[in-house]
């Protein structure tokens, strides 16, 4: 099975913001043609999951549009994390002893005071990762977060308990990776 993970175009937001869970536009052009692209690539008939978060949304319409064969699903789960009082927030602006705890206490660190912590992330995407894996193919639209979430659990991993354990790369904004599952290969399509 080949599970598609694409990114939300750019957001229409400041450089530099904490907006994981902020429910902000993405720029329409670059959304069209991030559409567009998928559209081209994507198997007859594949599932299309989306997050909620209208930058997502957006995508998903727009790929529809093009591809009425795609059935559309919106799953909450798929949202990035939330990161409590730091979202709406420059990077900058959050207190050094903030960050330093989080990396400190990687895994159950509640972000933001009522922010998730990565477990809970992690646990939440699983759930929704343990359905779409015993599915034909399938495409996510959501956040960069996610999957990264996702990279960790087709390689079976549940669970990390230090920062250095998060994966770096996911793909930019409006493009996307492919896992293909079994043997859980991890490739970046851009």
């Amino acid at each position: 099975m080949t599970f598609w993970l694409s990114r939300h175009a750019q957001p229409l937001i400041l450089p530099g913001v904490c907006y994981g869970q902020l429910n902000v536009a993405a720029d329409s052009e670059a959304t069209q043609d991030s559409a567009k692209a998928l559209a081209k690539v994507l198997p007859a008939q594949a599932q299309v999951v989306s997050s909620p978060l209208q930058r997502c949304e957006q995508l998903a319409i727009d790929l529809i549009a093009l591809r009425p064969d795609l059935t559309l699903k919106v799953d909450p789960r798929l949202q990035e994390m939330n990161f409590g009082q730091w979202e709406g927030r420059a990077w900058n602006d959050i207190a050094q002893p903030e960050l330093d705890a989080w990396t400190q206490n990687f895994a159950d660190y509640r972000v933001g005071q009522r922010g998730e912590s990565v477990a809970q992330f992690m646990a939440r995407v699983a759930l929704a990762f343990d359905e779409v894996a015993a599915t034909g193919d399938a495409l996510w639209i959501t956040h960069a977060g996610v999957i990264r979430a996702a990279q960790l659990l087709a390689q079976g991993v549940r669970a990390i308990d230090r920062a250095d354990q998060w994966p770096v790369d996911a793909p930019a904004y409006g493009q996307w990776c492919k896992l293909t599952l079994p043997p859980n290969v991890f490739t970046l399509q851009i």
